[in-house]
Formats: C-alpha cells, structure tokens, sequence
C-alpha cells in the first residue's frame, strides 16, 4: 500500500467513525453494554492510542533505528496486519482486558475536546506518512503492545483497522 492509499484509508476510516459519533445522542457517550466500554472510552482510547503513534513518528529515524532496530521481513499487506491483530485480541483476550479496565469514562463537557483531538491527531497522522520516506516506513520498526514490533507502514495500517475495529463495535452493540 502507498502512501496516498494509506492516507486515504485513514481518512476513510476515521470519516466513517465521525460520521457515527455525530448521529449518536449525547446520552450514549457516558453509556455502553453492560461489562463493555462507554462510547467515550473507545474515542479515548483510539486518542491515546494514535497520539502514541505519532509521537512515536516525531523522532529521528537514527533514533528509532537505534531503540528498535529494523524490520527483517517483507512488508505485510492490510489484510493480514488486520487478521494478525484479530488473532492477537483472542490470543490475549484477557491481558487486553486487564489493559483497558483502568481507562476512565470522558464525561459529556470532554466529547468536544475529544472529538477534536482525535480529528487533529489523525490529520497529523496523515501529515507525518506523507512526510516520512517510503525507506523508513518500510524498514523502521515500532513496538506494539499485542503486535510486536512492526514496521512504521504496517502500525499506520493497523491505526487504520483500529479504528475501524472500534467502529463496528460501537455501530453493531451501541
């Protein structure tokens, strides 16, 4: 996948997921299926997760080469990075859940904020992959805390599939 697909592809994903939240009354973003998370918690959580990402992406490639080496495979299309993540949320299903019980519920005056942080942090997302190199996004790797390391093109396609993944979540129990 080039960059442009893949700047597409966030900016699909991420549309499709704004789109819902703004149908959705104000009441369902402190609520959630019973034992499952709030609406507020799945938009906090993909926040924390893409600003990790990016913050990842704003250091040197020098420096990332030097605290996660590089990758030593070819390159994973979508498909298999998204097939690959759903086998890791079984496989770790419950350290996954351990992770994620501490993640507080926004309150309805942070939606906004949170909403717009979102939209700043994928556009950012968006801005970084077309600014890096084609060479450092293939061989630059990042750690993932289900995944592994993973080259930077494949943790941008997995942000993608996240944030679908949360998506369907929310469109098919909320």
């Amino acid at each position: 996948m080039n960059k442009e697909e893949l700047i597409d592809l966030l900016e699909q994903k991420h549309q499709v997921l704004f789109s819902w939240l703004e149908e959705q009354p104000n009441e369902k973003w402190t609520q959630g299926p019973e034992d499952k998370w709030t609406t507020g918690q799945h938009v906090l959580h993909l926040v924390n997760s893409i600003k990790l990402v990016n913050h990842a992406m704003s250091f040197p490639g020098f420096i990332l080469k030097y605290k996660f080496g590089t990758s030593n495979r070819a390159l994973r299309d979508y498909n298999t990075v998204a097939e690959r993540y759903r086998e890791k949320l079984v496989q770790y299903e419950e350290r996954a859940q351990k992770f994620n019980q501490q993640l507080k519920t926004p309150t309805l005056v942070q939606k906004r904020t949170l909403l717009n942080t979102l939209k700043i942090q994928q556009k950012k997302l968006q801005y970084k992959t077309r600014k890096w190199k084609d060479a450092s996004l293939d061989t630059l790797v990042l750690p993932h805390p289900l995944m592994g390391k993973m080259p930077v093109r494949e943790l941008i396609m997995w942000t993608a599939h996240h944030t679908d993944h949360h998506t369907k979540s929310l469109q098919n129990s909320y």
